[in-house]
């Protein structure tokens, strides 16, 4: 399975509740910190959730 690369760009202050729990369930807890994971329908529509805070990139093997 690919994997891509999320970056959280900007924050949650004045955000809806669900949108922060977003974040914090990909692992994204400060500004600028990143993670890699599987791409897969489940994280897809995690960051469709919060697409405006984060930036997506894939990941080449």
């Amino acid at each position: 399975m690919s994997k891509i690369k999320i970056t959280r760009t900007r924050s949650g202050i004045c955000r809806v509740d669900a949108q922060i729990e977003t974040l914090k369930h990909l692992g994204l807890r400060k500004i600028s910190q990143s993670v890699v994971l599987e791409d897969t329908p489940v994280v897809r529509g995690m960051i469709k959730r919060v697409e405006h805070m984060v930036k997506v990139v894939p990941v080449n093997d």
